[in-house]
């Protein structure tokens, strides 16, 4: 992956920075604790915002003239930080007011040759909010933006501040390599698939089952794109597997899923749909990777013009969680429709990584609810949905705004996914709908 620019978040202990951090990435990766020197090496996490991919570093408390512990350290840390940000977000308190440690840290940042964008944090009253940020216009670091990491008021005048001063992310999808996982049972013909990818005799092809054991990983390159396939160990039964080679092979098929951008389901033609299919497929499904079914031995099955639908159907009725993944009918050995493997893996891939803006989210949210009202509870209490953004790629995760994520039942979820699918795309990959209330910190679960 190409370097992305950084975004470094510096301030004295204790004002909020990790919550921040956390905020602006959409995650909980920086350890957050109502207690000072918590966060100590700089930890770095991926973010985006309108057209600009970044880093956002979190990097311990500030203090200078005390040299106890690790704050010599962590004062390394940070300057490290700044040493490859483009940018830095000093961010203050704004119901401890300013203090000698801020004016101290903002003497420091104007020496260093980089823009410093002023947030106020803990101001969680929006009415309130620009009096508390006024007092530090005396920093002499620009208009102080108040903002609340906890409750999010702000940060998105912040994120826009921000990406003034990034540079915009290159279109790189055509030089990335994409990774391809070949998944399934065993002797369902996942090698023989590689193969016949590659052009040539990769790995051993037997019909004895269990013949491959380790994830093996082989590079193509066709139309200027590189694949990196990864080809596994058929997945038995958790009951039929003893500690062993077959134990760590099949780890090792589970950890090439989630290293992943597509994975290539073989399924045996003459078997069909088996339990253990459906549940390698929820494993996909549950990882957030892209998918294309493969049926393979096609050429084996005795068939009329009618045989292909009928097929067809009874996979999807079997897989039905997955009834956005791609399906091809193959034959590995004779090399049936085997060249339509990796466009379907290009398009897959290219959906994965997708984002959306905003605006185009929030215009298929208000048709999708003119045209299907949520519904209401018993006591007359209705569903309300605010707005919707992306969050994040590679599964596509949409945050959905609401006035309390219990008033919308799995069927309206469906029916909203539905729209979304229907509307833009999402063809190959699965999509995340995170259904967020008005007054909860935490993201409800999934639909």
């Amino acid at each position: 992956m190409p370097s992305l620019p950084i975004v470094a978040i510096v301030g004295r202990p204790n004002v909020g920075k990790s919550t921040l951090a956390n905020r602006l990435a959409g995650s909980k990766s920086a350890i957050v604790y109502g207690e000072p020197g918590i966060t100590r090496d700089r930890t770095y996490q991926p973010s985006f915002w309108r057209d600009r991919d970044f880093l956002v570093v979190d990097t311990g408390g500030l203090v200078f003239g005390d040299d106890t512990e690790f704050l010599p350290m962590i004062r390394q840390q940070v300057m490290a930080a700044l040493a490859e940000a483009q940018v830095v977000v000093l961010v203050l308190d704004g119901q401890a007011g300013l203090t000698d440690a801020d004016q101290t840290i903002a003497q420091w940042l104007r020496e260093q040759p980089l823009p410093v964008v002023v947030a106020v944090n803990k101001c969680e009253s929006v009415d309130q909010g620009a009096a508390l940020a006024a007092e530090f216009w005396r920093l002499g670091l620009g208009e102080p933006m108040p903002i609340s990491s906890i409750h999010g008021n702000g940060t998105g005048d912040l994120l826009d501040r921000l990406v003034t001063h990034l540079p915009p992310t290159p279109e790189t999808l055509e030089d990335e390599e994409i990774k391809v996982a070949i998944l399934g049972r065993p002797n369902v013909g996942k090698s023989s698939l590689l193969n016949a990818l590659v052009g040539e005799t990769r790995v051993i092809v037997s019909p004895v089952a269990g013949t491959t054991r380790d994830a093996v990983d082989t590079v193509i390159e066709q139309q200027g794109q590189r694949y990196r396939l990864i080809d596994t160990a058929g997945i038995r039964k958790k009951k039929h597997i003893d500690y062993g080679p077959e134990f760590f092979s099949i780890n090792r098929a589970f950890q090439a899923i989630r290293r992943a951008d597509v994975v290539l389901l073989v399924i045996d033609a003459l078997d069909g749909v088996t339990d253990q299919d459906r549940k390698l497929a929820g494993r996909i499904e549950t990882e957030g990777r892209g998918c294309v079914v493969i049926v393979n031995k096609w050429d084996a099955v005795e068939k009329d013009s009618h045989t292909i639908y009928a097929y067809e159907q009874a996979i999807r009725e079997k897989l039905y969680f997955l009834d956005w993944a791609s399906l091809l009918f193959v034959s590995a050995l004779k090399g049936q429709r085997v060249d339509k493997i990796l466009e379907q893996v290009s398009l897959c891939t290219t959906q994965h990584r997708r984002r959306v803006t905003t605006a185009v989210i929030n215009e298929v949210l208000q048709e999708a609810v003119g045209w299907r009202s949520p519904p209401a509870t018993r006591q007359g209490q209705q569903g309300k949905i605010y707005y919707g953004t992306q969050v994040s790629a590679a599964p596509p995760t949409l945050v959905l705004f609401v006035n309390d994520p219990h008033r919308f039942p799995p069927n309206y979820r469906r029916y909203v996914e539905h729209q979304f699918r229907q509307h833009l795309g999402f063809a190959g990959t699965p999509i995340r709908l995170l259904w967020r209330g008005k007054k909860a910190r935490e993201v409800v679960s999934p639909a």
